[in-house]
């Protein structure tokens, strides 16, 4: 049968797997290989796709995918007969020799390390103990997305890298292939590869592919605490001795351990000490054809591999795995190749498995030797069994939509109605009374009309109207964080896979979308995680319909002033009505460019983090503290773009080009220039020169919209003077979806190019102008 046949909680052998490319040989580097156990845990609400428990942790396939995967149920399996076992592993080349370590690191050069692992295990979290950095953090797969630098607390001289997660040196995403150019260009004197112990069978796999880089390496067991609560151990001396490399238990999340990795990381780069040798040899009678083949091609590119700068036993994998960009760079020409294809095939058809799955079958028996002889797994972790009783609910087949829409109102409510906007009635009242008093003492002084106008009109209110937005926006952070620390984003990405798959999307674009609410520009970083460059570029041109926390001001302005009492209303219809725009879009998107289905859904579901008294009292001091960070961010944001936009607009609105002073802000030459394009918002009912102004300042950031018609509207008493209610609506709409900010448009272009930035903008805006004047138009019918 195939896995799709397979009842849920039976459990079947895997016998083959199907399928090509990419996506077959990131299946077999996460561990779907002939031989090993799956299980069926559940289906997602709409029927796909699929949860299954293999190699003790869960991991998300589409129907269509399972279909390609051949199994057999447990109990009718019959395993070959292993023979010709030896009795001992195999005898290990020697400690790198005294000679080269004696040589060292030249005195004063710089070490190097790239902190490497598989997604999800802890690197962000290690990379943080290891140069106090305060990097974010979260539970699910694809969180770091670049490579960030940083130098080892008290070892000045030295740099280390976290790198974006990656199951093998076959890479399946672009964050991926991050990962593995900069250890094949960037030549680290030093790799830390952090392994999380509670899944040490699937993270060994990219463990086995580093030591054959023949860089000095250590490996840092992570979560080790909880594997020795859980009754689990690892034979720590006997893993060292067969892996060849220093192996060090840790616990990021608690510091311990770190000191000691970091001492034996530094002593093992400055003494250049390489993997002693690592090899499979001692496997079955069925494995030796593998090894046999790797031997030889290893070998025969030898030379070729030196030339390249490619470590020869890494380039013999690569060349019978078949990875076209390793190939390339070894640049063999047609007869040589041939000569590889033919060695290869002979493996085949000896091993009765294709080269890829003979690889990958390779490496992961010699895997489960390791752990047979070192490894005592743990029983069920507590916290597994919690996120599976937690699952039930929260994936569960009638209750997970619901669910997901509770949530995300519940969120909305305590951010617009209750927590976010307590604290903004406070701190508001604070920046008035500020204000007053600033006015009281500039009048006392007699001060400069020009120049008291300036502080009070430009600086205090200008500013002061943004800052008070302040806490919505990190209250809107703060929960959005929470859901991602949770690990329940990965479960909506699950949940949500087969409607994103309508619109041409996969479930893991979720993930870009739901941060798209807090900012744009990490969104639309986090699209690097997508494993194709179709699904990151319709993912990037849907985050801007995702409305950002810096639009709130915008919201909570315009409601405060005319809605007072339909204010949740109108906010979650604003942040509603961009989604189903969003979807229109997409629909658009999947028919006219990106036509096509979906790339698989292959990702891996953490468990749930439930924290205990002293984990939430921990917990609530970190996000007291990104609270005052982002606090502190904000401002100075405000004392830069937005106070000098306020000084800018109150200089033009108060001169003429006379560079006299005027006393009617429409003789300015704000006015002589905003009126030119005022006609085009006139259908609209915006066609003001003062909001125009406005909105152009909004393209610097967002939240400077408020501010500029704060200083603007000053002498009409306010806005809500000269808009009317119908016209305030359409200013919403227009302002929901017009162009992003020039922060996220800078990394539109960074992660697309020029073309598509400038695209965007201009498709945003036509969108904007479009919605906004059929919401005007429809709505006059009903309000007058």
């Amino acid at each position: 049968m195939n896995l799709r046949e397979l009842e849920i909680g039976k459990a079947a052998v895997v016998t083959s797997v199907g399928g090509d490319g990419a996506l077959r040989q990131h299946l077999l580097d996460m561990g779907i290989i002939p031989g090993v156990e799956v299980v069926i845990v559940k289906y997602a609400p709409r029927g796909d796709p699929m949860e299954v428990r293999i190699h003790g942790y869960e991991l998300t396939l589409r129907l269509a995918d399972a279909e390609k995967i051949e199994v057999v149920p447990a109990s009718e399996y019959a395993p070959e007969q292993e023979k010709g076992l030896r009795k001992q592993i195999i005898s290990l080349k020697a400690k790198q020799v005294q000679e080269e370590a004696d040589k060292g690191l030249p005195d004063g050069e710089k070490l190097t390390f790239a902190l490497m692992g598989n997604q999800n295990c802890g690197k962000t979290t290690l990379f943080n103990q290891l140069t106090g950095s305060k990097q974010h953090v979260g539970n699910f797969p694809g969180v770091t997305v670049e490579k960030k630098d940083g130098e080892i607390i008290g070892h000045p001289g030295t740099v280390i890298t976290d790198l974006p997660g990656i199951y093998s040196m076959s890479p399946y995403t672009s964050e991926e292939l991050v990962s593995r150019d900069f250890l094949l260009n960037e030549k680290p004197k030093g790799i830390i590869n952090i392994v999380d112990a509670t899944n040490i069978d699937r993270n060994l796999y990219l463990t086995m592919q580093l030591l054959e880089m023949d860089v000095p390496m250590v490996v840092a067991l992570n979560m080790m605490d909880e594997v020795v609560e859980n009754g689990g151990s690892v034979d720590v001396k006997g893993m060292e001795a067969v892996l060849g490399v220093p192996v060090i238990p840790i616990s990021a999340m608690k510091n311990q351990g770190v000191q000691e990795l970091i001492e034996r990381a530094i002593h093992t780069a400055k003494c250049k000490a390489r993997p002693s040798g690592l090899q499979y040899d001692y496997v079955t009678d069925r494995m030796r054809p593998v090894s046999r083949c790797m031997q030889v091609v290893a070998y025969l590119m030898e030379d070729r591999s030196k030339e390249t700068g490619l470590p020869s036993r890494f380039a013999a994998g690569k060349m019978i795995e078949g990875d076209e960009r390793i190939i390339g760079q070894l640049n063999y020409n047609g007869e040589e190749q041939e000569i590889f294809e033919g060695i290869i095939r002979k493996m085949e058809q000896e091993r009765g498995l294709d080269r890829s799955a003979a690889i990958a079958d390779y490496r992961f028996s010699y895997i489960r030797k390791i752990c047979d002889k070192y490894v005592v797994k743990p029983k069920e972790s507590k916290e597994h069994e919690k996120s599976m009783a937690i699952d039930r609910i929260l994936t569960g087949k009638y209750t997970a939509i619901p669910v997901f829409i509770g949530i995300m109102a519940l969120v909305f409510y305590l951010t617009f109605n209750v927590i976010g906007a307590g604290l903004q009635g406070l701190l508001a009242t604070g920046i008035e009374a500020l204000t007053h008093a600033a006015d009281q003492a500039l009048t006392n002084a007699q001060i400069n009309e020009a120049l008291h106008g300036l502080i009070i009109n430009g600086v205090f209110e200008g500013v002061g109207s943004v800052l008070s937005f302040l806490p919505i926006i990190v209250t809107m952070f703060f929960f959005l964080s929470l859901m991602e620390d949770s690990g329940y984003i990965a479960r909506v990405a699950f949940v949500l896979d087969m409607a994103l798959r309508k619109l041409g999307l996969s479930g893991r674009s979720s993930v870009p979308l739901l941060i798209g609410f807090g900012c744009s520009v990490p969104a639309i970083m986090s699209t690097r995680t997508l494993p194709s460059e179709r699904d990151r570029k319709m993912t990037i041109l849907l985050t801007p319909f995702m409305s950002c926390t810096a639009k709130l001001p915008i919201y909570a302005f315009f409601v405060d002033v005319f809605f007072p009492r339909h204010k949740a209303l109108i906010m979650v219809s604003l942040y509603v009505g961009g989604i189903v725009i969003g979807i229109l879009a997409a629909f658009l998107y999947k028919k006219v460019m990106f036509k096509g289905e979906a790339v698989p859904f292959v990702m891996e579901l953490p468990n749930y983090r439930i924290p205990s008294p002293k984990s939430v009292a921990r917990l609530l001091w970190q996000k007291a503290k990104d609270f005052i960070q982002k606090a502190k961010d904000f401002i100075q944001k405000a004392f830069t773009v937005i106070l000098i936009a306020s000084i800018i607009i109150w200089v033009l609105k108060s001169f003429d080009f006379h560079f006299n002073f005027v006393t009617n802000s429409e003789d300015s030459i704000l006015a002589a220039f905003s009126g030119l394009i005022a006609p085009i918002f006139r259908p609209m009912g915006l066609g003001d020169w003062r909001i125009v102004t406005s909105l152009f300042s909004g393209v610097m950031a967002k939240e400077s919209v408020v501010s500029v018609m704060e200083v603007l509207f000053k002498a009409e008493g306010g806005a809500a003077a000269v808009i009317t209610p119908l016209a305030s609506i359409a200013m919403l709409v227009f302002c929901l979806l017009y162009t992003p900010c020039v922060a996220a448009i800078a990394a539109i272009r960074r992660e697309l190019g020029r073309k598509w930035a400038a695209g965007i903008v201009v498709w945003q805006c036509v969108l904007a102008w479009i919605f906004a004047y059929l919401v005007y138009l429809v709505g006059g019918l009903f309000i007058r």
